[in-house]
């Protein structure tokens, strides 16, 4: 269809009316700026580290307000990479702090049943960040045994360690953690389930009061604070989902399950490689920027929260790269530590278990980690750390049974200085 120059114009005034209106709305409404990086979690009142119904609310903003979240890293850390890049352990003993986040933030207008969508406009990397190999990474029994704890130094390119010589990672910020509240029946159903699991030998992380935030509420003597959910793990909510593809430019539905739905975020990751098999990712602060809506037409989350975004996020950091696969099989007499809590009589006798992908992928972990030490040189943990912030576990496939695949992809542009 051909519009008349009067149509045309008409329609470029009202272009112009509704750019300057817009101009006009974003000016007359200034961002919410919440958190206090440069105190510690303790001191600061935007900063939390459980999770309950009865957190109250630091501030609100509007539905499509722009909200700046000012975080520390997970472990609330002050690091100097010039006084030290690496230690044997994490500097801060215990895991009581985990996750130093900030928030939670009202939505207002938005009520329990609503659908929140959660859009990723910037997020600004801090200076200084770290990673740990341990006790508490993937198939830690298998690679972790040699703890170690490096200090990287970040810029808005690329993050080096004098740890890691000839190592560079790109910048590919992202939250580890973005979440809403629980409400009552959720909570109490994540506790009983999670308190069954644990009588049965699984691995939990039951609430603690331990340098717990807020304190009055989740802390030693607090009203709550057999309640308090640990951050650890992602839930239903969101929480600690560790997807590098919720980053700047996508957009993430979470549940609203509490009036004004305590929207709330950090565990910065400089960059992750799918699967953080150490443990950590490259952990820091920053600032992230994010609007919230209300979603009309809302999706099923059911299942978990979903997301959507450019479909450049999905690419590996990298022009090159070489891959392992990984198959279901073991040592007859062995049973994966992720399987001894089902005290099952047939696991050790097996050579072969029928679509485990967790056997799989620590195969195809082992693998890499015999690739990086004997191509590149890295001893075992170093190799264990550079796959935890660059090696993409990725699933092969889950249909031909007995033998489900995984294949661990490793970027290889960030190795630098070589032929």
């Amino acid at each position: 269809m051909k519009l008349g120059f009067s149509a045309l114009l008409s329609s470029g005034l009202l272009l112009i009316v509704a750019t300057s209106v817009n101009a006009a709305a974003d000016v007359a409404t200034p961002e919410i700026v919440v958190g206090n990086p440069s105190v510690g979690c303790a001191e600061d009142p935007g900063c939390m580290n459980r999770l309950h119904p009865d957190i109250p609310m630091i501030a609100e903003a509007d539905p499509g307000q722009r909200i700046v979240f000012n975080s520390r890293d997970a472990f609330d850390l002050t690091l100097d990479p010039n006084k030290f890049s690496s230690a044997k352990s994490n500097p801060r003993q215990g895991v009581g702090i985990v996750h130093a986040l900030t928030g939670p933030v009202s939505i207002n207008g938005a009520k329990a049943g609503d659908v929140l969508a959660v859009t990723i406009e910037s997020l600004e990397p801090a200076k200084v960040g770290w990673t740990q190999a341990g006790p508490l990474g993937f198939a830690a029994d298998q690679f972790g045994t040699d703890e170690r704890f490096i200090v990287w130094r970040l810029n808005d390119d690329y993050a080096v360690s004098d740890a890691l010589p000839g190592v560079r990672i790109p910048n590919s910020s992202f939250p580890g953690v973005v979440t809403t509240l629980p409400d009552k029946e959720l909570l109490a159903d994540v506790l009983a389930r999670e308190t069954q699991l644990l009588k049965s030998g699984g691995v939990v992380f039951n609430p603690d009061p331990d340098e717990a935030k807020p304190a009055p509420l989740c802390g030693k003597g607090g009203r709550k604070a057999s309640e308090c959910l640990r951050t650890v793990p992602p839930r239903e909510h969101g929480g600690n989902m560790d997807i590098r593809y919720i980053t700047t430019g996508t957009t993430v539905y979470l549940p609203c399950l509490v009036d004004g739905c305590g929207l709330a975020v950090g565990d910065f990751h400089y960059a992750q490689g799918d699967g953080e098999v150490a443990g950590t990712a490259i952990e820091m602060g920053g600032s992230m920027t994010v609007t919230a809506r209300i979603t009309e037409n809302p999706p099923n989350l059911a299942y978990g929260p979903h997301y959507e975004g450019p479909a450049s996020v999905l690419r590996i950091p990298s022009k090159r790269f070489y891959a392992v696969t990984g198959i279901p099989l073991k040592d007859k007499g062995t049973i994966p530590a992720d399987l001894a809590y089902l005290d099952s009589p047939k696991i050790a006798g097996l050579t072969n278990l029928s679509g485990s992908i967790n056997l799989a992928a620590r195969n195809a972990l082992a693998a890499m980690i015999d690739y990086i030490v004997a191509e590149y040189g890295y001893d075992r943990t170093q190799a264990y750390m550079i796959a935890s912030v660059a090696v993409d576990m990725r699933i092969g496939q889950l249909v031909d049974a007995p033998n489900v695949g995984v294949t661990a992809v490793l970027p290889l542009d960030i190795f630098v200085g070589r032929d």
